[in-house]
């Protein structure tokens, strides 16, 4: 007896497998200092924890609608239609268990097997992983380093794009943590609407920043109609491991997506559901998260630019650093960035993941990246493991 042939093109979120390896090492008694994983380990607010026990001693604990329960669907188009520019009815909400789902089930809604979907590489993984196992056709596209973050190829879309029925397009972007220019942003529409792509707008990030204020590509002329937004509450409110979030999408697509929903989970957990309509009604407590954060991205940035051949800019935004190490591994002699990663987290404790997390390295890549995730350690963490990855980088150098 054999598997299903398709589980060969199934991928899967590899900073798990870096979060075993850091895990291991610090059973051996070894210090780790986490930045492999894109977790939170600050607290929910205190008023959805509460509004969460309040639902399940009301006994909000049995099926709900598909789609989502009526009061979460009315505060999440008020909440993203308001924040974004747009009009949005409870119609166009389908609630999801995490902002994750939306990627596979825009895929199965949108894209046939054979056609081609644009993503980013560096980009989640699960984007890659759900194309491929879908059977469309993968067409990933690069970016560039600039002096002040990433920017993305835009000749390389244009000549990928008339192989394309579908377009995932990251502004505020993991792993990079690098935000589109207005004119970036206007490009990538102008080509989905040159080529009548559909796009997924993985908007998990919207909220996570520190200066400037979020666009939505779905709110440029045109792009409504052929756009899903990807909202999740795990990162502005520390919901995490709660699994709560949406498709904002046009009305034939979040049928369609509602009734995979049916046919796939049933449900989201009533009780979570009434915890995001408390979180939507008073979202006061994520204002302590993100100052937490910025001051988190501060201790690294401010860590980076000391330790010798890494050079990183800082984002205004979500709550990665994607610093260029390419230098650093040639003072410590290394030429593989996976072993690099493995003696850094031996020689100092600090755990990350590397650019191969995050999609198949392209042709003609010749520098080498690596991913920290400051959300789930502290400042002062942060300033001592960094420490020490300077210490050992300049030790050799």
């Amino acid at each position: 007896m054999a598997l299903a042939t398709r589980l060969d093109r199934l991928g899967t979120e590899t900073a798990f497998a870096v979060s075993l390896a850091a895990a291991e090492w610090a059973a051996q008694g070894n210090r780790v200092y986490p930045f492999h994983l894109g977790d939170i380990n600050l607290a929910t607010p205190e008023n959805i924890v509460e509004a969460m026990n309040r639902a399940i001693a009301d006994g909000k604990t049995g099926y709900c609608p598909a789609a989502g329960v009526p009061a979460l669907r009315a505060a999440l188009a008020e909440n993203i239609g308001g924040d974004r520019g747009m009009e949005l009815h409870p119609e166009n909400i389908v609630v999801q268990t995490g902002g994750k789902p939306v990627i596979t089930k825009f895929v199965q809604t949108l894209v046939n097997p054979g056609e081609g979907v644009l993503f980013p590489n560096p980009g989640y993984p699960i984007y890659e992983s759900q194309v491929e196992y879908y059977g469309a056709t993968p067409l990933p596209y690069r970016y560039t380093e600039t002096p002040t973050g990433f920017a993305i190829d835009l000749d390389q879309i244009r000549e990928l794009a008339p192989n394309a029925t579908a377009l995932i397009y990251n502004n505020l972007q993991n792993p990079l943590g690098c935000e589109s220019s207005a004119e970036e942003m206007q490009a990538i529409a102008d080509i989905a609407i040159e080529h009548d792509l559909w796009v997924l707008s993985d908007e998990a990030y919207f909220e996570m920043r520190y200066a400037g204020e979020s666009v939505s590509i779905a709110s440029l002329p045109g792009m409504a109609e052929r756009t899903v937004i990807l909202y999740t509450f795990s990162k502005k409110f520390a919901m995490t491991g709660w699994r709560l979030g949406c498709a904002a999408a046009p009305l034939d697509v979040a049928q369609m997506i509602a009734k995979i929903n049916t046919n796939d989970e049933s449900c989201t957990n009533h009780f979570v559901q009434e915890a995001g309509v408390e979180a939507l009604r008073d979202p006061s407590g994520s204002d302590a998260l993100l100052t937490e954060l910025q001051v988190r991205r501060d201790a690294a940035a401010g860590a980076i630019a000391t330790i010798p051949g890494i050079t990183c800019a800082t984002p205004d935004s979500t709550f990665y650093l994607f610093p260029n190490v390419t230098e650093a591994m040639q003072l410590t002699g290394f030429d593989d960035v996976s072993e690099f990663a493995t003696a850094a987290l031996h020689e100092t404790g600090v755990s990350f993941c590397t650019r191969r997390h995050f999609g198949r390295p392209l042709p003609g890549e010749d520098q080498q990246y690596i991913r920290f995730a400051y959300s789930g350690i502290s400042a002062p963490d942060i300033s001592e493991g960094l420490g020490k990855l300077g210490d050992w980088i300049g030790s050799t150098s």
